[in-house]
């Protein structure tokens, strides 16, 4: 599979797409305003402990508290003279207590940042875990030589007593590329452990890279055949970073400079508007129509204009293969998380259901992000989870519309006519009135006079007030005012 990195950058907004043979896979956008926090270190304070969900609130500069639970604290036996962990929070926390702290999610909605104290730095191929003494290799490295010989590598460097994570990138790195991760990342957290005991105040004690360096170093790996960057600037600073971290993969470094937007060579905007949309057509005539609320989202599955050529079964079947390759690329280019609830069209054949799933599971192991498939259960749904660190595409790019603010509809002008009168009549019996006039959305005020005038006639006799509608062209549909004279 061939992919390509797209970089488009300005000052204000950095914006990078995965074109995988072709086809926008993934997008992250990065605003200077809002810059993402994961990975960032802070010095924090604890406000408030909560015995109750076993957590805290930990102040940490930003506009909300955010949230450290008890299983996101690090702990050692030497630390205390018992030998088990604590399990309380309390046993390890106190109001108005500092302490070191990292982002591991980032606010999303109304929740604030997730924190640990399991503080990590990631590098190219390794990750430095200060606070163990462990050595671990990324399950995704399958060979088991390969894994043995990574992990000796590691074990047996001067750790200084710190324990490595050897990433999925370090597979059939060399040992001298292995040492000089190891060295880096030594000699970095030397800087921050000495600026958090220098810094007596809660703020960020050491912040990630930006948005395109973090790519370059997360994601360069052997299937990416060409980088494409529209910024002079930031050509310039990815290859001095390429240069120190990944000298072999500077010949991938390419500047764009073309008049037409870089994101127009594979129609990455047109695929943005597309991923904002409920339904996905798919090529087969089916679609999948894709609802995201905070609590989990739900994806239905339907043949549409598919009429298959030999049967019901087949076409169901053919239906949800493709469905479930097209869901994989949605999740990841979306960036949905969280349990995710999968209505396929039902199947009678188990053989077409073990399939399937496994369709979607092979199409997910190009995820990066955590996720987890369960087997359809007795109602003919899937249940999955997918790691959510950041928000998603929708989030990021859109807010609730001000009309229906985010239900998604709108009442209808006959509802709101009827609403409007029931609302006349309460101001005449609370109010001692001489004329009404009611202000409203003009569909509504035109309803009222062409196929609701009599049922106007009757309310106005009824009430025994005269009563004027206007419209107003800047009212939504349900906005409206009785005014009283």
């Amino acid at each position: 599979m061939s992919e390509e990195l797209l970089v488009n950058a300005s000052p204000e907004e950095t914006r990078i797409a995965t074109i995988e043979n072709g086809v926008l896979a993934e997008l992250w956008v990065e605003r200077a305003n809002k810059r993402g926090l994961v990975g960032n270190i802070y010095q924090g304070k604890v406000v408030r402990v909560l015995p109750g969900m076993e957590a805290a609130f930990v102040e940490i500069g930003l506009d909300r508290a955010a949230f450290l639970h008890v299983s996101d604290i690090a702990w050692t036996p030497s630390e205390a003279d018992v030998k088990e962990r604590p399990k309380a929070i309390h046993e390890h926390l106190h109001e108005g207590q500092m302490l070191l702290v990292q982002v591991v999610k980032d606010p999303l909605g109304t929740k604030g940042a997730r924190l640990t104290t399991h503080v990590t730095l990631p590098s190219r191929y390794l990750v430095l875990m200060p606070l163990d003494d462990t050595v671990g290799v990324s399950t995704k490295i399958e060979d088991l030589e390969e894994r043995d010989r990574l992990r000796d590598i590691v074990e047996d460097s001067d750790r200084q007593g710190h324990g490595f994570i050897v990433r999925t990138a370090a597979e059939d790195a060399d040992e001298a590329a292995l040492r000089h991760d190891r060295d880096f990342l030594l000699r970095l957290w030397t800087v921050v452990s000495r600026r958090a005991k220098d810094q007596t105040e809660i703020g960020v004690v050491h912040q990630d890279l930006p948005l395109v360096l973090r790519v370059l170093r997360d994601l360069a790996g052997e299937n990416i055949e060409r980088i494409r960057i529209d910024s002079r600037e930031n050509l310039l600073k990815a290859r001095d970073f390429m240069a120190e971290f990944l000298p072999e993969k500077q010949n991938l470094l390419e500047h764009y400079p073309g008049e037409r937007p870089i994101f127009d060579i594979y129609n990455v905007e047109d695929e943005i508007l597309r991923a904002l949309n409920t339904k996905v057509q798919l090529k087969s005539g089916g679609y999948l129509i894709i609802d995201q609320t905070e609590s989990m989202t739900t994806v239905d599955v339907n043949t549409g204009g598919f009429v298959g050529h030999r049967n019901l079964e087949e076409t169901i079947f053919k239906t949800n293969l493709e469905a479930a390759q097209s869901l994989a690329r949605q999740l990841r280019l979306r960036n949905l998380g969280g349990i995710i609830i999968i209505d396929f069209i039902d199947m009678i054949d188990e053989d077409h259901k073990r399939q399937v799933l496994r369709a979607l599971e092979k199409s997910l192991d190009r995820d990066n992000a955590k996720t987890q498939v369960c087997s359809v259960s007795s109602l003919g749904l899937v249940e999955m989870t997918r790691k959510r660190t950041r928000e998603s595409l929708e989030d990021l790019l859109c807010e609730a519309c001000p009309s229906c603010e985010g239900r998604g509809k709108v009442k209808t002008a006959e509802s709101l006519c009827y609403e409007i009168s029931r609302e006349i009549i309460r101001q005449v019996r609370q109010f001692d009135v001489s004329s009404l006039t009611v202000l409203a959305a003009q569909d509504v005020v035109d309803l009222f006079l062409d196929d609701f005038s009599d049922y106007m006639a009757e309310l106005e006799a009824f009430v025994a007030v005269p009563i004027r509608l206007q419209g107003e062209p800047i009212y939504t549909r349900e906005q409206y005012d009785v005014v009283l004279v």
